[in-house]
């Protein structure tokens, strides 16, 4: 399944077409790739078997290392797996890091991430195959598409290279064939991830905008002594007032300078 984004923002300049998050994620992805592909070949794949996401391995052997580790890996049987991912990353979080930043944005992506993974293993336990191994960075890019819905819900893209609409029917689409597909279990793929990851991103993102700065609600609703501090200066202030006019009339006060 494939996406394409017309661009919506000509004042980024060249190089932000590989900003610095998502240029150093596609090299590690990349890099990781070709590693375990050849180590697959080279009869050396069991190397990698500790650090893919299996359940009940997770919960059993405390190996939580794997909610990290197993969303840099991906099939070595095909290329089908990384390069989907790949572009997913690359047309949506490029778009998500200009506008967020490198840290925020990578922030995000490992929280859909690691959260996916968190759905993996419950949903695993749920259909009884705890021991089911699970790879790719599927949870962490869908959580891409999510939050790149929600922050250009109008802006249109080519869901399939082929049909144009606008991103919020696009990942509304998306959900929906996840949803359905994830009743099917000897399908290969992960939906649960899928879900999780936009499920994750969903929850996070609107936890944000609900946010608001405490000292907004401290400078609207000031409190009792804020109040009892403000009456005893303006006190202070009279009375300084009051005895600098006896003052004043005591050493003949009219003088044409005093004001």
């Amino acid at each position: 399944m494939g996406y394409s984004t017309r661009s919506y923002s000509p004042g980024f300049p060249t190089r932000g077409l590989f900003p610095t998050g998502v240029r150093w994620l596609l090299i590690i992805n990349t890099a990781l790739f070709l590693i375990y592909f050849f180590a697959v070949r080279s009869g050396l794949g069991d190397v990698f078997a500790p650090f893919g996401l299996v359940p009940g391995v997770v919960l059993n052997r405390f190996a939580i290392w794997q909610l990290f580790t197993y969303m840099f890996l991906h099939s070595p049987f095909g290329f089908e797996h990384i390069l989907f991912n790949m572009l997913t990353l690359w047309m949506f979080g490029k778009d998500l890091e200009l506008t967020w930043g490198t840290q925020k944005f990578l922030k995000y992506y490992l929280l859909c991430g690691v959260g996916a993974g968190v759905c993996v293993i419950i949903g695993n336990y749920i259909f009884g195959t705890p021991y089911t191994r699970t790879i790719g960075a599927s949870g962490a890019c869908y959580g891409l598409l999510i939050a790149f819905g929600m922050m250009f819900p109008d802006v249109a893209v080519l869901f399939r290279f082929i049909f144009p609409m606008k991103a919020k029917y696009m990942v509304a689409i998306i959900g929906a064939i996840a949803f359905l597909s994830s009743f099917n279990a000897n399908s290969g793929v992960s939906n649960v991830a899928h879900l999780g990851g936009m499920l994750v991103g969903y929850i996070y993102l609107k936890s944000q905008a609900n946010r608001r700065p405490s000292y907004v609600t401290r400078r609207s609703k000031p409190g009792v002594i804020a109040n009892l501090r403000d009456q005893y200066s303006n006190w202070k202030l009279q009375r300084a007032k009051r005895k600098f006019q006896v003052y004043l009339k005591k050493h003949g006060g009219n003088d044409p300078w005093v004001n």
